[in-house]
């Protein structure tokens, strides 16, 4: 019987020790989480507080550089005022950039220089988005067999003078458009079939194939086609792969050799691949173009893997829409072959071809 009270007495001192430690454990946490609590807290305010005094600096830094503006803009109109020629001479020296392209209040003149006349309402480029995007009108169709995607991209840049779809489904008209990267023999026969058809095109040409091929170019503008502009070196990786100089001496460069050759003046443009972004779009605002996409177009442009004529045509005839604009591509011997049978079909069907201008 006294082992028996030994063992419980025992046991009951290791249970009382036990809870001790536990509460002492437990105590501790506390005071680590509460200390730790406690220099998180000071932590951030001192971070607070050195992103406030930051902030401070930067604006009395930029209020600085402000007034410093303000102060030489002033000297130098002061300047100007003594020394008229000198006016002259400074607008003479200074480069072409793109700075003003960004400010809609100051755009440049000297644009007009380069062949573009500015009529656009100019968009200010800061904080575009510049990702990349790969145009295709894809397959979702609304009630007049329109385009889902059209629709949506046309709300979405149409301020940006970006065209996906004319929005007029009361009206069943179509807008045939034609790209040209290099001639394969086709074009002289699409021009006689449209020219028999009394059909008028908008082709859309790079500068290596106006330079190759003038004649075809002057007998589209002498035969009431529509020259649009797509780009000089036609970039596989697209216009947004480039910088904003780049972009602009893309399609700058094209405008004015058009210009000089054929005494023509551009002003609708086509993405090469159909790659864009919202601010290259913009930029071909800024530089008085409509950007010129489609609501049908299919893998016509392998010369090397030429799709069915038959099939070609019951597809192109299948995606019929009011407000169409229709992509074709000029090196097709299936789209040389068809044309003519889908514009008779086309007008069977009520619809009226017009010139996208």
């Amino acid at each position: 019987m006294q082992k028996r009270r030994k063992r419980r007495r025992r046991r009951r001192n290791q249970e009382l020790r036990l809870l001790t430690c536990v509460v002492a454990v437990v105590v501790i946490l506390a005071v680590i989480v509460g200390v730790t609590g406690a220099v998180k807290s000071a932590n951030e305010r001192e971070q607070q507080k050195q992103e406030e005094q930051a902030r401070k600096e930067q604006e009395k830094k930029e209020a600085a550089e402000k007034e410093k503006k303000k102060k030489e803009a002033a000297e130098k109109k002061d300047d100007l005022s003594e020394h008229p020629e000198s006016e002259s001479q400074d607008e003479q020296d200074e480069p072409f950039t793109l700075a003003d392209l960004d400010n809609p209040e100051g755009f440049d003149t000297r644009p007009t220089e380069k062949g573009i006349v500015l009529q656009n309402t100019q968009l200010d480029l800061n904080g575009l988005d510049t990702a990349c995007l790969d145009w295709g009108q894809g397959g979702d169709k609304d009630q007049w067999n329109r385009p889902a995607g059209c629709m949506q991209y046309q709300e979405k840049y149409g301020k940006c003078n970006a065209h996906f779809i004319v929005d007029e489904p009361e009206k069943k008209v179509i807008y045939l458009t034609i790209d040209e990267g290099y001639e394969y023999g086709c074009s002289p026969r699409i021009l006689d079939t449209l020219k028999e058809k009394n059909v008028h095109a908008v082709f859309f040409v790079t500068k290596s194939f106006a330079s190759q091929n003038p004649d075809l170019v002057q007998r589209m503008i002498d035969e009431g086609h529509e020259v649009g502009n797509h780009s000089v070196t036609h970039p596989a990786a697209g216009l947004p792969s480039q910088t904003i100089e780049q972009q602009t001496e893309e399609v700058t460069g094209n405008h004015s050799y058009i210009k000089e050759q054929f005494d023509y003046d551009m002003h609708l443009f086509r993405y090469p691949a159909g790659k864009f972004s919202e601010q290259s779009a913009a930029l071909l605002n800024n530089l008085n173009y409509k950007s010129i996409f489609w609501s049908f177009a299919y893998l016509d442009y392998d010369v090397n893997n030429q799709p069915d004529p038959g099939e070609s045509l019951q597809k192109l005839m299948d995606c019929l829409h009011p407000g169409a604009i229709y992509l074709l591509h000029a090196e097709s011997e299936t789209n040389t072959q068809i044309l003519g049978d889908f514009i008779d079909q086309t007008r069977a069907q009520g619809y009226e071809f017009k010139l996208f201008q």
